[in-house]
């Protein structure tokens, strides 16, 4: 059974940094496509960044330029890099992956982890 389990979520200040991380475990293979949508106060999920298994990265324009998402293939592991954090990015963050070395287009995610909550205050 596939897990994802993140962590690192937290209260940052306007303008700072932050790091999650998130874990995968129960995949057959190593390298896949992991990546993280995330879930603003009273709004839809939506998509973030992902990463596939030969480093190919996508963003939404929201956060491209300030975030940098990165995985260890060896350890199953994604991170999320956030910089330069706003108000806006307040947020219930979500690790999620596919069964695929690619990422699908649009992103399909089929494992999703339980959540980290990233509050950004001014």
């Amino acid at each position: 059974r596939v897990q994802l389990v993140e962590s690192g979520g937290g209260s940052v200040r306007s303008g700072g940094s932050h790091r999650l991380s998130c874990e995968a475990s129960g995949y057959p293979f190593s390298g896949f496509c992991m990546g993280w949508f995330r879930q603003p106060p009273g709004q839809m999920r939506e998509f973030v960044a992902d990463i596939d298994n030969d480093g190919r990265t996508r963003y939404a324009d929201s956060v491209k330029g300030r975030f940098t998402v990165s995985q260890d293939n060896a350890k199953n592991t994604a991170y999320l890099e956030m910089n330069s954090l706003e108000p806006e990015d307040t947020a219930m963050y979500f690790c999620v992956a596919e069964l695929l070395k690619r990422c699908s287009s649009p992103p399909n995610p089929m494992a999703w982890g339980q959540g980290t909550q990233v509050t950004v205050s001014s």
